[in-house]
């Protein structure tokens, strides 16, 4: 029966791999049919480097406008994988719409010349892609970038440069390319609030070439790349891991050592603290960089950067030095995980929470962008198209609005109060318009080596170890190291559509430990669906400039950085806040020390409060539409 059910298995598999090789076959085919098709050009950059380039043409005389795609994942047409096929689809979908479709690997990647960095290749590699295509003679020198994730996050800071050819962008799932904005110092998803976002341990594992990979010999022809690519795609192949179980390793800056992983990017970052001047030398996007491109912004409720993802557009909205850079962004949010726009149905479920029809036409809205500003239509995009479009869950409709947060939002303060048990959710902890008077701190002991385990979220690329969206989190509220708040039932129904700020007091018996929150919507059933979530590590309260320790029971006033959702929490539900001092392994455990953390392996259990009182007001603000 075991051999049976493995071979049925394995004919499944065959068959799979068959039905994408098939796919990929039949959209290369049609590709060939409209297309002049001419692969591993080696674009050169003003260091004498060259990028691996494939570029898919019209069967034109006119010139004609570029969509330009710049990756570090594999795009090779030859053998099967999803980017490959999906690479071979936007070209054929730009082709036929009269558009030149150009993709290339970062420097260091693949066929490309160059070392890489994640984030970190020359700036210039950008400026100078954008000004040899416009050289072509092919093309009407009108260029727009596409893509998202990694494929998106180097286009804000080549904006900033004002390449004249560089006339529009379409960034989706863009975070991991912003670096300050705001109140945000994330540095490229590295960190929340001070502490690691665990993600890019997982990714480095999965993306980075090892120093000893094969390489092409220097001045290769163009007609070698491509007989080589058919048999050789250079494509790293990693063990299967464990990877809930990789990130519970201690020191984190071993991680990816422990598992056998290639380090020279990691371990150069991981060392880096949030304020370190080598994050300002790198590929980042900051508000202090000047933006130049008119851009079509694609966001998601569940993604890990959704909150500087919509600062940025908000800074770059109000910000920007010419008004006509002002006046053209636009926004789309739309309620799903990283990079999932196309998967929503007409009844979408992300995690475990069905959110109906969330269904957008993106293709026709991204085209009708291009349109517009590589082609010089004067179509109806801006007459029909709304500033911000936004997705609002539990109601389960997309909303429209001129700015964000939407114009018709207050912000309304609830505050923390107990009688000094709000541990779980049989605890008192409430949430109330009304501010405490007497200070009833909630205790709890927060111990490192057994933190609170992240259940769903808005997060991405961590493997198993964290799977992303809505979940129920009534198993997770009866931990005692988690304090529940909760609002009274609710007489009318209630919409919060924004960033959600929230200030808590802290008091400790260590130097340093984290504070932790997470929004969520509590059904009349109990059920209680996570909205976001955010951190803050406690020594950066002052700001990420220095670190600045805490004494022993004196409180301490800590923001958090803001929390971004739209959630209809209909009449008979409640609003709820989880507070506490881990999220693993969403971010890296503090281990409460005061020390560097990275390079630490054993931990201090903190026994941590939360005041709130007239003196110490903890409150958790909301925007709540009028």
């Amino acid at each position: 029966m075991k051999r049976f059910a493995c071979n049925r298995y394995f004919f499944l598999l065959i068959l799979l791999l068959s039905m994408c090789l098939q796919a990929q076959e039949d959209v290369l085919e049609k590709l060939h049919e409209i297309a002049i098709i001419d692969q591993k050009v080696m674009m050169p950059m003003r260091d004498g480097i060259r990028l691996a380039t494939d570029i898919y043409r019209p069967k034109t005389d006119k010139k004609v406008p570029i969509i330009f795609s710049r990756t570090p994942y594999n795009f090779n047409s030859w053998g099967d994988g999803e980017e490959k096929t999906r690479t071979a689809e936007n070209a054929y979908d730009a082709v036929k719409r009269g558009y030149a479709y150009v993709v290339q690997n970062e420097r260091g990647r693949y066929y490309s010349e160059g070392e890489w960095d994640i984030l970190g290749m020359p700036l210039t590699d950008g400026y100078d892609a954008f000004s040899w295509m416009k050289d072509q003679s092919w093309s009407n020198g009108k260029i727009g970038a596409w893509g998202c994730s990694s494929t998106a996050e180097w286009q804000m800071a080549v904006a900033a440069l004002d390449n004249p050819a560089f006339a529009a962008m379409v960034p989706m799932g863009y975070g991991a390319g912003i670096g300050k904005v705001g109140d945000y110092m994330e540095q490229g998803n590295w960190y929340r609030g001070g502490a690691e976002q665990l993600l890019f341990f997982s990714w480095l594992y999965g993306v980075e070439h090892d120093k000893f990979k094969p390489r092409i010999p220097e001045g290769a022809t163009q007609e070698d790349l491509i007989r080589i690519s058919r048999f050789y795609d250079l494509a790293p192949e990693n063990p299967e891991i464990d990877m809930a179980k990789a990130l519970s390793h201690l020191p984190i800056q071993d991680i990816i050592q422990n598992v056998h992983g290639k380090r020279e990017v990691f371990d150069k970052m991981v060392r880096r603290t949030p304020n370190h001047p080598d994050w300002f030398t790198s590929g980042l996007y900051h508000d202090s960089m000047d933006f130049n491109v008119p851009s079509f912004w694609f966001t998601s409720w569940y993604d890990v950067s959704i909150s500087p993802n919509l600062a940025l557009f908000k800074d770059i909205r109000y910000n920007a030095s010419k008004q006509e850079i002002r006046d053209n962004q636009y926004l789309v949010i739309a309620p799903t995980l990283h990079c999932r726009y196309t998967r929503a149905t007409e009844n979408t479920i992300v995690g475990e929470r069905n959110i109906g029809d969330a269904r957008l036409n993106y293709e026709d809205l991204i085209y009708s962008w291009f349109d517009l500003w590589l082609k010089g239509e004067k179509n109806d995009f801006k007459a029909k198209t709304p500033r911000v479009q936004y997705y609002t869950m539990g109601s389960n409709k997309w909303q429209s609005s001129e700015e964000w947060p939407p114009e018709d939002t207050k912000m309304v303060t609830y505050y923390l109060n107990s009688n000094g048990k709000a541990n779980t959710a049989a605890g008192d902890g409430l949430l109330t318009i009304k501010k405490p008077k007497k200070d009833n701190p909630d205790s709890f002991t927060y111990d490192p080596m057994n933190p609170v385990l992240s259940h769903g979220g808005n997060v991405c690329c961590t493997g198993n170890a964290v799977e992303g969206g809505a979940f129920d989190q009534q198993q997770m509220e009866t931990r005692e190291d988690i304090l529940v708040y909760t609002s009274e039932v609710l007489a009318e129904g209630v919409e919060v559509t924004g960033f959600i700020e929230s200030c808590l007091y802290l008091s400790s018996d260590v130097k340093d430990t984290d504070v932790t929150i997470k929004l969520i919507d509590v059904y009349p059933d109990g059920t209680a669906y996570n909205l976001d979530e955010t951190i803050q590590r406690v020594r950066y309260r002052e700001g990420y400039e220095k670190e600045v320790f805490m004494e022993k029971g004196k409180v301490y006033k800590v923001n958090l950085t803001p929390m971004s959702t739209s959630n209809y929490f209909e009449k008979g539900h409640k609003i709820r806040i989880e507070v506490s001092s881990s999220n693993f392994p969403r971010f890296a455990r503090n281990l409460n020390t005061g020390g560097k953390n990275y390079d630490e392996s054993v931990g201090v259990v903190a026994h941590n409060k939360i005041h709130h009182s007239s003196e110490y007001p903890s409150l958790i603000k909301l925007p709540i539409k009028q």
